[in-house]
């Protein structure tokens, strides 16, 4: 883990709206939807480019988990997202899925 990774601290000690398995959701600072969760993995991957570092077991309970997320925070139609790169959007580089719900604002349709 590297020491100065935000999302790293955050699943060691944040505020979690659920943990399992080694992933974590927390509710996102700058929410750009009524619910907008990030779950982030344990491990640190800096990117989803880098998402083949996991094995396929891994990414298949980490993707039950971001639906299990959204099922758990009563969203029936939401939004996941990825920002690849600092072009695509990505400031945290930690690996972490947007589960978006309800009214979304700022967000490309």
């Amino acid at each position: 883990m590297p020491s100065d990774c935000l999302f790293c601290k955050l699943y060691a000690e944040g505020d979690h709206v659920r943990k399992a398995d080694g992933f974590a959701a927390i509710k996102d600072i700058n929410p750009r939807a009524d619910t907008h969760l990030l779950v982030i993995p344990e491990r640190h991957v800096e990117t989803f480019r880098d998402v083949g570092e996991f094995p396929a077991d891994e990414v298949q309970r980490m993707l039950a988990f971001v639906a299990e997320t959204a099922r758990e925070a009563g969203l029936d139609d939401y939004r996941v997202m990825v920002n690849v790169g600092p072009g695509g959007g990505q400031t945290v580089f930690h690996l972490h899925w947007h589960v978006l719900g309800g009214r979304m604002t700022g967000m490309p349709g």
